[in-house]
């Protein structure tokens, strides 16, 4: 992790100081500016923390220039191609991908975890029913800690791992739980003969009324949505879980707090804003005009889910799921389909048109991520929970690896503060 490279700071008449240069297996060197404010009586200046490392971490890398993301060092188009859910979690948990034992005692241990506690029905019926899904989510998921407190001594690793099979066994189920009240059916339980995807999506879409028909390609297509969205390095939530967790705050309180911060419209809302944005324009004959208005920037008008803060090429996720949203496109037969022969126009125009492959404004994991959703039937409401069930396990890792870090203290981050300056209280007769 350390290197012999030193940065030099060099201020006012003469003066200097030197820092540690640390070098990671992979991405650019971090200054170590930890004794900064002893040696110089000085903090760093960041919004939004885009030149500062918070952490050190072994899960996930990011190469934005060139749009690579590996999760554990295996590239994710490796990931999507060869491994499922189930195996994706147990890499970000454990380091390493399991075997066919591992896994198969992986898989039968999270879906005996798969019940919530019968309590926990009855907590759903304190919501009103147009209530958004992510408040109950967020909020049944924080109250885990109140039916679940045999396993919350963030010290005992023993605890740390029921935690972590209880979240990700259960966020499926809370999460299609929300979707059922929401819509005012009766709520379905999980089934120990089914996949961690088929559970699922049995669970959001089953009725009493008729047996509910699996099918493989959707099945797949949904897990494939799980799997990129497992975990994404240091993010907005991600930096949450940990920045709760850095309280010794518990496991599922963390958890909520990341499922808090996703449900920011600049984090986990991008597909939904990308599936309203389609609906805005109507159908696939007015996409000229509307790329028209996105060229003219008084316009105001915005090109949802495409391109990205982070990766400055192609995102390496939107590949793979474009291949899953023709997939899915041709399996319903759906090519015809108003909304989706608008989002292909829109595709089109945006990988040919020179305005917006020369500003690599490429289509992202959100743009087709939100059209696989609509496909599979789950309502737009519903895109950022779907976001939350896949992201937990990759939040619980880095929740994992934080308590594990010796380097690790509760988050605290300076300010420049350009408030007044001291001064006295006047008795309230004499104030303007």
């Amino acid at each position: 992790m350390s290197s012999d490279k030193k940065a030099v700071l060099s201020w006012g008449e003469g003066k200097s100081a030197e820092f540690p240069v640390m070098s990671g297996t992979m991405g650019a060197d971090v200054v170590d500016i930890r004794s900064l404010y002893a040696k110089t009586g000085m903090f760093t200046y960041d919004p939004g923390f885009m030149s500062t490392a918070h952490c050190r971490s072994s899960i996930t890398y990011i190469d934005g220039d060139v749009g690579e993301l590996f999760y554990r060092g295996y590239p994710i188009e490796q990931i999507a191609a060869h491994c499922d859910f189930p195996e994706v979690c147990y890499l970000l948990l454990n380091g390493e991908l399991p075997n066919a034992k591992q896994r198969s005692d992986f898989v039968n241990i999270v879906t005996r975890h798969t019940m919530v506690h019968d309590q926990l029905n009855r907590f759903f019926t304190g919501f009103r029913r147009d209530a958004h899904p992510m408040a109950m989510v967020c909020g049944v998921v924080g109250a885990l800690a109140a039916f679940y407190h045999d396993s919350l001594d963030i010290h005992n690793p023993e605890h740390r791992t029921i935690s972590a099979f209880r979240l990700v066994a259960k966020i499926p189920t809370i999460v299609a739980m929300a979707y059922k009240y929401s819509i005012g059916q009766p709520f379905v339980y999980p089934r120990n003969d089914l996949s961690y995807t088929e559970n699922f999506m049995r669970m959001m879409f089953a009725v009493p009324a008729e047996e509910y028909k699996i099918n493989d390609v959707l099945v797949r297509a949904l897990d494939r949505i799980f799997i990129l969205h497992a975990d994404h390095e240091q993010n907005a939530s991600t930096a949450t879980v940990r920045s709760a967790g850095s309280s010794g705050a518990n496991p599922f309180a963390c958890i909520a707090a990341g499922i808090a911060s996703l449900w920011g419209p600049a984090h986990g809302g991008a597909n939904e804003a990308c599936l309203n944005m389609l609906e805005s324009i109507g159908d696939a004959s007015k996409v000229p005009e509307f790329i028209k208005k996105v060229k003219d920037k008084n316009s105001g008008a915005m090109l949802m889910g495409f391109g990205h803060r982070v990766y400055k090429n192609y995102d390496p996720r939107a590949k793979l799921m474009h291949e899953t949203c023709h997939e899915v496109l041709n399996e319903l037969n759906l090519k015809d389909d108003r909304l989706f022969k608008l989002a292909m126009a829109l595709e089109k125009v945006a990988l040919e048109d020179d305005y917006f492959v020369s500003r690599k404004l490429y289509p992202n994991v959100d743009f087709y991520s939100g059209i696989v959703q609509r496909a599979l039937g789950i309502p737009t409401a519903m895109f950022t929970c779907i976001f939350t069930l896949a992201r937990t396990v990759g939040w619980i890792a880095q929740w994992s690896e934080m308590i594990g870090d010796q380097d690790s203290k509760i988050a605290r981050p300076r300010q420049l503060y350009t408030g007044s300056t001291s001064r006295n209280v006047s008795p309230i007769a004499q104030r303007k």
